[in-house]
C-alpha cells in the first residue's frame, strides 16, 4: 500500500507539494546509466499485490480515491475508483530532462467526468491525469504539467489551471472516443516545458497518478500502467 497519507486545501492543487520535495530539487545525474527506468509497472514477485505501491505516497485533498492494483488477463494493473474525491499517488523521482526528456505510459478510462470542465473551479475533475511536478525551493514558484484525458478541452489543446497559473492543463486524449480502451502515451516533457511555459525547465521533483470527481461531486474510474521515463 501507499507508505503515508496526507491531507490538503483541494483549492491549493497538487503542484504545492514543494516543501515535500525540497530534498529532491536536484539529483541531476542519479538515473544516468540507464536508458529506461520504470516508474511504476505495478507488478510484484510479492503474494500482496499491493506491495507494487511501496514506492508511492498519497496526497488527499477531498477524501480518498481508491488506489489498488488489480489483475487484467496476465497483467497487472492500477485500478483508481474517485467517488466524490480527490487524492493524488505520488511517485517522488528526482531527475533532469536533459538525460530524460521522455515519458510514456498507457491509461484507460471507463468514462469521462460528464460536468468536467477544464475552464472553470467547479469542473476542474478528470477520470485520468498523469502530473509532472518541477519543486522549487520556494514552493508557490512550484510548476507542475498535467497532462490530462480531457471532458470537453479538444484534444492537443492547453488551459491554465483554474486554481494556479502554475499549473498547465495538457490534453492528451478527450471525450469518450476512446473510453473503455487503453491507450499508449509518449511525451517529450522537456519539449513540453519549453513550448507551455516558455522557458528551458528545472529539474522534476516527483511523477503523479490522479483521478478525481470531487468539484463535480460525481464518479470515476481509470486504470494505468507502464509509467517510464526515457533517455533521447
Amino acid at each position: 500500500m501507499p507508505r503515508s497519507v496526507t491531507t490538503w486545501p483541494r483549492a491549493l492543487d497538487i503542484f504545492l507539494i514543494g516543501p515535500l520535495l525540497s530534498g529532491l530539487l536536484m539529483s541531476a545525474n542519479m538515473y544516468a546509466a540507464d536508458d529506461t527506468i520504470t516508474i511504476a509497472d505495478f507488478e510484484t514477485s510479492s503474494t500482496d499485490p499491493q506491495s507494487a505501491l511501496s514506492n508511492s505516497k498519497i496526497r488527499e485533498f477531498q477524501g480518498q480515491t481508491r488506489y489498488r492494483i488489480v489483475n487484467e488477463g496476465q497483467n497487472r494493473v492500477l485500478e483508481a475508483t474517485s467517488n466524490n474525491s480527490a487524492s493524488g499517488l505520488i511517485f517522488e523521482k528526482a531527475y533532469s530532462l536533459d538525460d530524460y526528456p521522455i515519458l510514456s505510459w498507457r491509461w484507460k478510462i471507463q468514462h469521462t467526468v460528464q460536468n468536467g470542465d477544464a475552464r472553470h473551479k467547479a469542473g476542474d475533475d478528470y477520470a485520468a491525469r498523469i502530473y509532472v511536478i518541477f519543486p522549487h525551493w520556494f514552493f508557490p514558484k512550484t510548476r507542475s504539467i498535467n497532462y490530462i484525458w480531457a471532458n470537453k478541452l479538444a484534444k492537443d489543446s492547453h488551459i491554465k489551471n483554474p486554481f494556479t497559473a502554475n499549473a498547465i492543463m495538457l490534453a492528451l486524449q478527450s471525450g469518450e472516443t476512446r473510453a473503455g480502451t487503453w491507450v499508449s502515451e509518449r511525451r517529450n516533457v522537456k519539449d513540453d516545458y519549453r513550448r507551455l511555459f516558455g522557458e528551458e525547465p528545472p529539474a522534476v521533483g516527483a511523477i503523479a497518478i490522479m483521478t478525481d470527481t470531487d468539484n463535480t461531486h460525481s464518479q470515476a474510474k481509470a486504470w494505468f500502467d507502464d509509467l517510464r521515463i526515457e533517455s533521447k
